[in-house]
């Protein structure tokens, strides 16, 4: 063999080994672990601490008598509460997050029918209570539970 090619095949052997050594730690992922779940028959134990700010699962929601009549009246549905969860504002001026019993979360958003709303969440530990909806452009007559004058739910 030629003295003048052995560069170039050392090279070229190099580059080879580059090539696989490259292929070989792509392939090398660590697996997907498997979703695992664990039930306990302690019901203390399966409690959900929801103590580190809002939580936005709405799989925990229930809704007040004030709430389903304000959302009949004023033309919101469920789903735009839960969208309104999930990706409102909150609103701390509006908010009582220190409320002993269950901190009281106002988001306000855009529901799919261009309505600016704000809905007041209460947040306990074993469920998130819808207390009420309010529509903040359009001055709706309802005649809902709870409804008294020096609790106007205005701006």
């Amino acid at each position: 063999m030629n003295r003048k090619w052995a560069p170039y095949i050392l090279i070229g052997l190099l580059l080879l080994v580059l090539v696989v050594i490259k292929l070989v730690r792509g392939k090398e992922t660590s697996p997907v672990k498997p979703k695992t779940t664990t039930t306990t028959k302690d019901p203390a134990s399966n409690k959900t601490n929801r103590d580190n700010g809002f939580d936005r699962r709405t799989s925990y929601l229930e809704y007040s008598n004030h709430a389903k009549c304000r959302m009949e009246c004023r033309h919101i549905s469920q789903a735009e509460v839960e969208e309104i969860m999930r990706e409102g504002k909150i609103n701390y001026t509006k908010s009582d997050v220190k409320n002993a019993r269950c901190p009281r979360y106002a988001l306000e958003g855009v529901t799919d029918d261009h309505q600016r709303v704000r809905i007041v969440y209460a947040q306990c530990n074993e469920s998130t209570t819808v207390v009420t909806v309010i529509d903040l452009e359009t001055d709706f007559n309802c005649s809902c539970p709870g409804d008294d004058a020096k609790y106007k739910n205005r701006n």
